[in-house]
């Protein structure tokens, strides 16, 4: 047998283990729903979109239901520049006037949302693009923020324009797809009881339709490799206490604070478990559920041997 050969076949070996490795988590996971939001840096890559829609329509062939809430902010920056419009942002969040819904809805339900649509079906899969104003999805009310940096002004609310929070998610709209081979790709804009349109948070989004649906997971890709110790080592998992005092001794830092947010309040609502996950590694939704080392970072109820 030549080198080439024995390289090949330790190769595909390493392969049938991988597989052989996953069945007990298909098993497990056999028709759980599995919340994911996609964005970052993995949404502007070609090599990494299609990666992803193979994972998602691979998680769909062996039983398990998975829901993508996608952002899109990059996006949305290039377009509202496009157009002149001035954009701003407070605590992470886009201050969001009547030009720049418009604009928000466009990008997002419209570009966004049929390319992730289009790329899924490409690698096999039916998805199906929603909004969260179709069939009532995504009910919100406008979200309102306290000024906690100016002592002069502290605690005076600041008025975002139409940012939403979600406040009910008819999961009798994601119901339909579980029995289906269907794929939903929603994009994360809401509505209110009055129909008035509000921009909401991608990852928040996906927080709230985990908990409506009582997911077995809500997973986050990011642009990070997921939760980092103070030394940058990362942080394979964690359970609520150990999550909530690492936010509490402020080793936590920056945009990763809503997502940890985020994922401790999907937990306390009836999701199993949450997992930060770097996007720019081609296929680490599969290799964090279902290998024994995963690849990113979970958080659990409680300590957990397995990233499961």
């Amino acid at each position: 047998m030549t080198t080439k050969n024995i390289s090949e076949t330790k190769h595909w070996l390493r392969a049938a283990k991988t597989i052989s490795e996953a069945l007990p988590y298909m098993r497990q996971f056999a028709g759980r729903t599995f919340v994911i939001k996609y964005g970052g840096h993995a949404m502007g890559d070609l090599s990494l979109s299609e990666s992803f829609a193979k994972d998602v329509v691979l998680l769909k062939q062996v039983g398990i239901n998975p829901v993508v809430v996608h952002g899109g902010g990059p996006q949305i920056d290039s377009m509202l520049e496009r157009l002149n419009i001035e954009s701003s942002f407070v605590d992470g969040l886009r201050v969001t006037d009547k030009a720049t819904i418009e604009v928000v809805e466009m990008v997002l339900c419209g570009k966004i949302n049929k390319q992730i649509v289009t790329t899924i079906n490409s690698a096999g899969g039916t998805a199906l693009g929603l909004s969260g104003k179709d069939g009532g999805l995504l009910e919100a009310k406008r979200l309102s923020i306290l000024n906690t940096e100016e002592s002069h002004i502290k605690n005076k609310k600041i008025d975002i324009g139409f940012v939403g929070e979600p406040q009910n998610v008819n999961i009798a709209v994601l119901k339909t797809f579980e029995e289906s081979n269907i794929i939903p790709v929603i994009a994360p804009i809401g509505v209110g009881a009055d129909g008035q349109t509000y921009n909401i948070n991608a990852d928040t989004a996906a927080g709230a339709i985990a908990s409506a649906m009582c997911a077995a997971k809500l997973v986050i890709l990011t642009d990070v490799p997921g939760i980092l110790n103070n030394k940058g080592n990362l942080i394979n998992s964690l359970n609520v206490a150990e999550a909530q005092e690492l936010l509490k001794s402020g080793a936590i830092t920056g945009g990763m604070i809503p997502k940890i947010r985020t994922c401790l309040s999907a937990i306390q609502n009836q999701t199993d478990a949450a997992h930060i996950l770097d996007g720019r590694v081609p296929h680490s939704l599969l290799l964090e559920i279902f290998t024994e080392h995963g690849t990113g970072t979970m958080i659990s109820r409680q300590m957990d041997i397995n990233n499961s």
